[in-house]
């Protein structure tokens, strides 16, 4: 399967990164998969410009560390690539390397190989031959396979030395004696790319840019929510109205279309009571409906409830008697109240304009006026 689609690959002019990779990036420009990882650590590892100094790895997960490394031992990233820990991966480490070499704005390569496989020495004959020439630091994890007694599988398919000249420490060796930069173990990576950085700033070949500051960047939402940054605020609704979005909605139609189209108290209520656009009869009943038993002129409490009655298919009797319920000192000329503070008045000997300022300095209403 991996044979046919390399060559399907190799047919279309289609580069496979790969398949067990985690991607790779060139700052600045884009990034595959979840390389560089999150937001702060595209912003620590100066990934968001790009560098000098391009890589490829076989380890996804060392990839990061790379960009990380490389940010702090030179102006950065130019370009990362893991091809994945497959035992015949889509890609080799001298597919990007030739890559890198053709690339003007790459100045220095790093490689970081691993324990199996022996494409390494493939790298170290193109160093021979000239077809690479800039300065390569190369480094393969696993030398602590040695120690074991027997054959060791690391977490990839492909970390797995089958002969001698597999392990780290024979591959190694031999880039060494070709004549890329290799550091004596891994906690000395750092030191060897820094070296050479400084070499090629010193000869001018990498002339360093005045960095400047990364422009702010949000977090995720997701990432600040976990780390209680930020909250979602509780948002209510109903089957009848909805304030979720920047636009109150009425039974699913936005304020704005209601102004617009003028839909009127009747279209409004039809929305929230109904639930539905009333046709325009029923939006003029509504309202006429409304200005009848609006309590003002003659639309009284008596009147209203009499007609309330009357619609419900009440008799004239019935009808009436619910509207002389309604009178009390608020409606229908308040005779029993009237009847005492006029009383007390005149028991007074008050004269009416007395009893006036009498009523209003004590706050009261004089009732049936």
């Amino acid at each position: 399967m991996t044979r046919k689609l390399l060559k399907m690959a190799d047919e279309r002019g289609v580069t496979i990164i790969g398949p067990a990779t985690v991607g790779g990036l060139r700052p600045g420009c884009f990034k595959i998969g979840n390389t560089g990882g999150m937001m702060d650590n595209i912003l620590s590892s100066k990934l968001y410009r790009p560098g000098s100094v391009s890589y490829v790895s076989r380890s996804g997960g060392m990839s990061n560390e790379l960009n990380n490394i490389v940010s702090l031992t030179s102006n950065g990233v130019c370009e990362g690539i893991a091809i994945g820990g497959d035992r015949y991966p889509g890609t080799t480490f001298m597919d990007h390397l030739l890559r890198y070499e053709a690339d003007p704005s790459c100045k220095m390569m790093v490689m970081l190989g691993e324990v199996g496989g022996i494409e390494e020495y493939s790298v170290c004959e193109a160093i021979r031959s000239g077809k690479i020439t800039k300065p390569l630091v190369a480094w393969c994890i696993g030398t602590c396979s040695g120690m074991f007694t027997s054959e060791v599988q690391f977490g990839h398919a492909g970390a797995c030395a089958n002969a001698e000249r597999e392990t780290a420490v024979s591959k190694n060796a031999a880039l060494r004696h070709a004549g890329a930069i290799v550091p004596n173990s891994f906690d000395d990576l750092d030191t060897a790319i820094q070296k050479v950085y400084k070499e090629l700033v010193s000869s001018g070949i990498i002339v360093p840019q005045d960095e400047r500051p990364p422009p702010p960047v949000p977090m995720d939402y997701s990432w600040a929510r976990e780390l209680g940054l930020i909250r979602k605020p509780a948002s209510f609704m109903t089957s009848i109205c909805d304030e979720r979005g920047n636009e109150l909605l009425y039974a699913g139609m936005p304020i704005t279309k209601i102004f617009e189209e003028e839909m009127g108290i009747g279209g409004v209520l039809g929305l929230l009571w109904f639930q539905r656009r009333l046709p325009h009869y029923a939006c003029k009943f509504i309202e006429m409906c409304l200005m009848v038993t609006a309590d003002h002129g003659p639309a009284v409490s008596g009147a209203h409830n009499t007609i309330i009655c009357a619609r419900a298919g009440k008799d004239l009797v019935s009808s009436l008697a619910s509207g002389l319920l309604t009178i009390g000192d608020r409606f229908g000329g308040a005779l029993d109240e009237a009847a005492r503070q006029f009383s007390s008045a005149y028991d007074a000997n008050m004269i009416p304009m007395e009893f006036v300022n009498k009523m209003r300095k004590e706050g009261k209403l004089i009732m049936g006026i």
